[in-house]
């Protein structure tokens, strides 16, 4: 109550300001840059055609990547590695391991002949001397960034655990300043969904609250493209009815390919040889790649901003009565923070999955407007 009844007072100050002042501030939505500069490479980042090939580029010229992982990990290379000939061999989305001019400079299983191949493997800390090692190495003075990746640890792995490897992480920043550290969280597990999700959501909180870069892995695949959220799915992007796993409703991977087109000129792409999407379906692999840009481009200087979705409809006009009023104001207020999903309802105006100022400030630009023609 007490929430709904300050949304109504913001409301009228709000209104008020619109009203007297005659002007409307505009709300950016959040973009992935947030809580003051933290980069967080999630599901909302698997759009590549809203890359611009300006930070592409850059990031092919200035990033020297050194990524350690193992086989969930090698999702984003096996993505990756097919991306440029689904796109016609275009010569943009293309990598190697070394530099090479028109070519992303990217170190594979970087970290193997140092003794660590992913942030568990062999245990939960030989990553970080490995990590040390590496750079110290002077072969790899022109390493600008490290990006290290899970396997299914967070599955079984304490809070203070994670709390160790989000520390060691902290100190090789300290250690290693001229140098771009990725977080990464786990790949899902059903089976252990209680502590997988907790886990991975304690590496997210801590990345928006120290101004972190973050590759939610966990996140990317719980999405399908079209931005349906499941939330008890599988790494292998099968879906349940709920976080024991009692009963298999699908798989949405293999439900979105089954009815777009694959290969050239279609909407999905295998990476060209078998099982190449490690305990996955080609479309995770084909999110994960486009994730995997989307945060080169952003390391390379890219200050990508969401612009809110524009609201269709005239869905200001919260209860269809031709009339933008205190009506539309008590509907919004009595749905205040909340985070409803497709298709959205009304009073979500902007449709961005949560009710809060930007759609009060779209109601109030609009206030006391007629929608429907001849009244």
């Amino acid at each position: 109550m007490e929430k709904k009844i300050f949304a109504i007072v913001m409301a009228l100050l709000v209104i008020c300001g619109c009203l007297f002042l005659g002007v409307a501030t505009a709300v950016a939505a959040e973009p992935a840059v947030t809580s003051k500069g933290a980069i967080i490479i999630n599901h909302t980042c698997t759009n590549r055609s809203q890359i611009p090939e300006l930070w592409i580029s850059t990031a092919k010229e200035e990033l020297h990547i050194a990524y350690g992982h193992t086989s969930h990990g090698s999702q984003l290379i096996t993505g990756m590695d097919g991306l440029d000939a689904f796109l016609g061999n275009t010569g943009l989305f293309v990598w190697t391991d070394g530099p090479l001019a028109g070519y992303l400079d990217l170190d594979d299983y970087a970290f193997d002949k140092y003794g660590a191949y992913d942030l568990g493997n062999p245990d939960l800390t030989v990553w970080v001397q490995a990590t040390r090692d590496y750079l110290n190495d002077p072969d790899h003075l022109d390493v600008n960034v490290v990006v290290w990746s899970w396997c299914g640890q967070l599955s079984w792995m304490s809070s203070a655990e994670v709390t160790a490897y989000l520390n060691n992480m902290a100190f090789l920043e300290t250690e290693y300043p001229a140098i771009t550290f990725v977080y990464m969280t786990g790949h899902l597990n059903i089976w252990d969904w209680t502590t997988t999700t907790t886990n991975n959501q304690q590496i997210r909180d801590y990345c928006l609250a120290q101004n972190k870069i973050l590759y939610d892995f966990a996140d990317i695949e719980s999405y399908d493209p079209d931005g349906v959220f499941y939330e008890y799915a599988n790494d292998d992007c099968t879906y349940y009815d709920d976080p024991a796993g009692s009963n298999c409703l699908g798989n949405w991977a293999q439900e979105w390919q089954s009815t777009h087109t694959e290969g050239a000129r279609g909407a999905w792409y295998d990476c060209g040889y078998s099982d190449c999407c490690a305990h996955s379906e080609p479309l995770n692999c084909n999110q994960k790649a486009y994730a995997a840009w989307w945060l080169w481009a952003r390391l390379a200087g890219w200050e990508h901003e969401d612009a809110p979705p524009t609201p269709t409809e005239s869905r200001w006009d919260i209860n269809e009565d031709c009339t933008v009023n205190f009506i539309d104001l008590t509907i919004l207020s009595a749905h205040w923070l909340e985070a409803p999903s497709a298709p959205f309802p009304r009073y979500d105006i902007n449709e961005d999955g949560v009710v809060n100022f930007i759609d009060l400030t779209i109601l109030s630009a609009h206030w006391l407007e007629t929608t429907c023609s001849g009244t």
